[in-house]
């Protein structure tokens, strides 16, 4: 069973920087890709970034966009999320995933994503 655990998470004031790690463990083989995405309260989560370990290519969005960037490391199944420039808009709950076998890609929707973590919580004070 794939899972996987998020860290680094806390509290930070507009303007500073955070960066969230997540580790996957359970695998047996490599996935396609790793993931971000976030919720905050009485939204839906939205898609933050994602990395191919299979040439894909790295995405982000578009509110995230030259502040935020996703690296890993496919040999460890590790990815993280430098988050530079914060907002308090970028307030959430921020959920690591990955995707075996997307059925297109990029993949920018919760459901075409097959493990999920717990999550990590992002507070950006004003």
């Amino acid at each position: 069973q794939v899972q996987l655990v998020e860290s680094g998470g806390g509290l930070v004031q507009a303007g500073g920087s955070l960066r969230l790690s997540c580790i996957a463990s359970g695998r047996t083989f490599s996935s396609y890709a790793m993931g971000w995405f976030r919720q905050a309260p009485g939204k839906e989560r939205e898609f933050v970034a994602a990395t191919s370990w299979s040439g894909g290519g790295t995405y982000y969005a578009d509110s995230v966009k030259g502040r935020f960037t996703i690296s890993g490391d496919n040999a460890k199944n590790t990815v993280y999320l430098q988050m530079n420039s914060l907002k308090v808009d970028d307030t959430a709950v921020y959920y690591c995933t990955e995707v075996d076998t997307p059925s297109s890609w990029p993949a920018f929707l919760p459901g075409e994503y097959d493990y999920w973590g717990r999550g990590t919580q992002v507070t950006v004070s004003a």
